[in-house]
């Protein structure tokens, strides 16, 4: 199998996350975002140009958690993605809510943070910030208050829900994420990075 994908990106991560916890490995195509011949090598393969994309024979994968999904569904004795109906629908839950909630909150300040500078020469808009800030509180408060009472997101164990939606706070110095108000969020996270497969797909900035 071929992966395409990028260090810097957050969605890259939640795949290699899965995949280093499951012992999956992938042929590794980077794509340099600020290439336009990689640009137009990464739309042959996925119209939304954006990665990751898995490539499996002449079945071609986009959308990470898909991705993520696909990979535990071929990995025998796996534990990460639920066989029983109710848990895999929580797990596939908090899949959607990363995608959805968390990750674009976060987003919005790792543009003003980390990427816009680099892109556009331009500094951080206060405003912008204001609102990334206030997107992840609303958002924080939610994954804090679910995780007073438990270690991870889904059961008694870590499952792709763990990963998909930690995958993000990679950016969390760089990013200047204000989330010392949460401490349950915090040390979930703190248990993330305590796996190898958080060690195994750390990459210096």
């Amino acid at each position: 199998m071929q992966l395409y994908y990028n260090h810097y990106s957050s969605n890259t991560r939640r795949v290699l996350l899965a995949a280093d916890h499951l012992g999956v490995a992938f042929d590794l195509v980077e794509i340099n975002l600020a290439s336009q011949d990689d640009r137009r090598r990464l739309g042959e393969v996925n119209p939304n140009s954006k990665l990751p994309v898995l490539i499996d024979g002449d079945f071609i994968l986009w959308e990470s958690c898909a991705i993520m999904q696909y990979l535990a569904d071929g990995t025998p004795g796996q534990t990460v993605w639920p066989q029983a109906r109710q848990a895999r629908a929580d797990v596939t839950r908090w899949m959607f809510w990363a995608c959805q909630h968390f990750a674009p909150a976060i987003g919005v300040l790792t543009w003003e943070h980390i990427w816009k500078k680099f892109v556009t020469g331009l500094d951080a808009d206060a405003n912008e910030v204001a609102r990334g800030e206030s997107d992840l509180a609303d958002t924080a408060r939610v994954l804090d208050g679910h995780l007073a009472t438990r270690h991870w997101l889904v059961g008694d164990a870590v499952t792709l829900a763990d990963f998909a939606v930690v995958a993000p706070l990679m950016y969390k110095d760089k990013a200047r994420l204000p989330l010392d108000d949460y401490p349950h969020l915090l040390a979930w996270f703190g248990r993330v990075q305590a796996l190898p497969a958080w060690r195994n797909t750390e990459h210096a900035w």
